[in-house]
């Protein structure tokens, strides 16, 4: 009974999960925080995977191991493998001004979609690498090599220094990563499969060294404990393969933010920077969607109503579909998708007959998942064929989300059990890379629960009425 384990260095924390790398069967795991903030020291995620190991009882009989990570960091090394400065996470927004001039230097959103499948903004790795060259010379002088977190972990897994540390036992050139974190950086094109030096060159003044980008299940050599590693992947795509998505399949993720990505045969490529061309952990493609509002829509609209979201779901359930034409467009925190950042959250129909509990409920939960089947088209509208929903995240637990989905989203809704998907996801491409195969091994989920499709008439087309007029409102001024 091999055993392989997968990492998840998220920005709140790592996750490790040790499995059977034949059935899957979670064996032991264990979990560490990372600290806040939108900056952090690449040593303390060195930190917290050595306590989540030790917590999973550690790696010394485990075959492979991979690592599943956040997006976009940018981690800058020197010559002899240490840190330069502190890296810069996805969700540091102080690069969305180099974001704006790359965008403009290279010719517009539609230069840079037909480059690289994704228009700048501050959360990709080549904005950061432009606010760097800008703000501090001396570290970006300094800079031999750029990485991202999950390809920084793995280095370290083989051996790589961290913590200013000397003695690591691997060069930079050990530096590798994949396709899927790669496509998230703005300086590699998932559809040719190549880094852009010219827009590395253009944001940074110069080419540091980058990681090569390993094949799917691909070895990246072993680890200090003598394990397998395998390529590693940025979260999202660590996620689809955590629940085994398939061509068709949306994983719907919805959180503090609502995620849309879908694995495609196709690659993305959408100038108006709504949908993000990413690339997958198997060889595909991941275009994916970022929405602002999701599952604090509920704990708003609970705090509003003075109940629990249990008593929350059950007054949506009891309105009925359409909510009797009470509108709610949730943008409590502006929008991504759409861009509309400065926008606030409107409720529209209000009668004597729909200002009920109830009705306001049910409109909560058939907002919310409008603005994620706005997501749902953008990435529809980029080639992808949509067969079918994965629905994750906090905001699954909601019953009135999971029954409601279907009708509003059009298609069926499956919700796996609550699972470290990103973690199991890295676990499962462990597995791949120990077993040498052609695919990733197949691991039962049972609990999944089906939600056959069932489209509510006049419920979206009712809230592209709001959503339009409260957009011809911020227009107006």
């Amino acid at each position: 009974m091999p055993l392989v384990a997968g990492v998840d260095t998220s920005t709140q924390a790592c996750k490790v999960v040790v499995r059977d790398a034949d059935s899957g069967t979670l064996v032991r795991e264990g979990r560490a925080p990372h600290p806040e903030g939108t900056e952090v020291a690449p040593a303390a995620w060195a930190a917290a995977l050595e306590q989540a190991v030790a917590q999973a009882g550690g790696l010394d009989d485990v075959a492979a191991v991979a690592v599943g990570g956040q997006q976009h960091g940018m981690v800058c090394l020197d010559e002899d493998g240490s840190v330069v400065r502190d890296a810069l996470l996805w969700n540091d927004t102080r690069s969305a001004g180099a974001a704006a001039d790359l965008t403009r230097e290279l010719g517009g959103p539609q230069a840079w979609a037909d480059a690289v499948g994704l228009v700048p903004v501050a959360s990709f790795t080549v904005t950061k690498l432009r606010w760097l060259a800008e703000h501090e010379p001396a570290n970006a002088e300094r800079t031999a090599a750029v990485c991202l977190p999950h390809d920084w972990l793995t280095w370290v897994l083989a051996g790589g220094q961290w913590g200013g540390s000397a003695g690591g036992r691997q060069s930079l050139d050990a530096l590798v990563t994949d396709r899927g974190d790669a496509s998230g950086t703005g300086y590699w094109s998932a559809a040719t499969g190549e880094y852009r030096p010219d827009l590395l060159e253009r944001a940074f003044g110069r080419t540091p060294a980058l990681p090569r980008v390993l094949g799917p299940a691909e070895s990246a050599g072993t680890s200090t404990t003598g394990a397998q590693l395998g390529p590693g992947t940025g979260d999202n795509a660590a996620a689809a393969l955590g629940l085994a998505a398939e061509p068709g399949d949306v994983v719907l993720s919805v959180g503090t933010s609502g995620v849309v990505s879908i694995v495609s045969e196709v690659p993305a490529a959408d100038a108006t920077g709504a949908v993000a061309g990413f690339a997958d952990a198997t060889g595909r493609y991941l275009p994916l969607v970022a929405t602002l509002n999701a599952a604090r829509v509920l704990d708003a609209t609970a705090r509003l109503l003075g109940v629990g979201h249990d008593e929350l779901s059950r007054l949506a359930l009891s309105a009925p579909a359409g909510a009797g034409g009470l509108t709610l467009v949730p943008y409590l925190e502006g929008e991504r998708t759409p861009d509309r950042p400065t926008s606030t959250g409107a409720l529209h129909g209000l009668t004597l007959g729909t200002s009920t509990p109830a009705h306001l409920a049910r409109a909560a939960v058939e907002g919310l998942l409008c603005g994620l089947a706005d997501g749902l088209d953008a990435v529809r509208a980029t080639g992808a064929e949509v067969r079918r929903v994965l629905l994750v995240g906090g905001g699954a637990r909601s019953e009135a989300v999971r029954a409601i989905a279907p009708a509003v989203l059009g298609v069926p809704v499956l919700v796996p059990p609550p699972g470290e998907y990103v973690a199991d996801g890295a676990a499962r491409q462990a597995a791949w890379v120990l077993s040498g195969a052609d695919a990733p091994p197949e691991w039962a989920r049972p609990g999944t629960e089906v939600h056959e499709a069932d489209a509510t008439p006049g419920v979206r087309e009712r809230y592209a009425e709001v959503r339009e007029m409260t957009a011809e409102r911020l227009r107006a001024g």
